[in-house]
């Protein structure tokens, strides 16, 4: 592993943190450790790090909060720390744009595990085409009254800019750029997550929830992300 990797702990728990800053060092990171949610957004601006594992039960901020002021600016990959059995919380957590999770009480070997994957996909450049989708330009997809730029993360929907996570743009992206085309939940999974990715194929159907709600999609006369029932999803090109 770089030993130039940096990884922020967020947990209010000393002994946990500092148990864990052991193990990461001991495997080559650099390592910093926060206990209270309300100074980590100052952290991340100071560190730069690049992983954030992180606790959702804080002082000061929640951990849900966090993540929701920490994507308005930056896509440093998160994983969480959730109480054993917890969904609601892996979900909201999913939603707000987290890469990963991990439920208490875990091996800190598998949690290295983790952000070693979540570190090999964040450093693997995700650029997809193909000839079907109608490119403007390097990494720009266009359809109807959306526009979608990977370079610039950003999306326009009817000119108005919307704000989306990594993981939801780059999922819009990847299944805007085979319009028509139907891929199960595992294939999204590999291609948007990574063939190592630790966590379940639901996290597809959470992010596809938030593309609709955010895209407005009840029955869009030119495109649209449809569902194929027992099999996973395709972005529909009409006409």
């Amino acid at each position: 592993m770089n030993p130039e990797k940096t990884v922020l702990i967020v947990d209010d728990d000393p002994h946990i943190g500092e148990l864990l800053k052991l193990y990461f060092e001991n495997e080559g990171f650099r390592v910093d450790v926060c206990f209270r949610g309300d100074e980590v957004i100052d952290r991340v601006q100071q560190l730069d790090p690049d992983v954030l594992i992180l606790d959702l039960m804080l002082p000061g901020m929640s951990g849900f909060d966090v993540m929701r002021e920490l994507r308005r600016y930056s896509s440093v990959p998160v994983i969480m720390l959730t109480a054993r059995g917890d969904t609601l919380d892996k979900i909201v957590g999913l939603e707000l744009g987290a890469d990963d999770y991990i439920a208490k009480p875990f091996e800190p070997k598998e949690l290295i595990a983790r952000v070693k994957a979540v570190l090999r996909r964040a450093s693997k450049s995700k650029v997809f085409s193909s000839s079907d989708s109608q490119q403007s330009g390097d990494d720009v997809i266009s359809y109807p009254g959306l526009e979608i730029n990977r370079t610039q993360y950003l999306v326009r929907l009817n000119d108005e800019e919307l704000s989306f996570p990594p993981k939801e743009l780059e999922l819009l992206y990847f299944l805007a750029s085979h319009p028509n085309r139907v891929f199960t939940r595992s294939q999204i999974l590999e291609n948007i997550w990574g063939f190592d990715y630790y966590g379940e194929p639901r996290t597809v159907d959470v992010h596809i929830k938030r593309l609709r709600e955010k895209l407005d999609l009840i029955d869009h006369p030119d495109w649209n992300i449809k569902t194929i029932w027992s099999v996973g999803y395709k972005f529909e090109v009409r006409g």
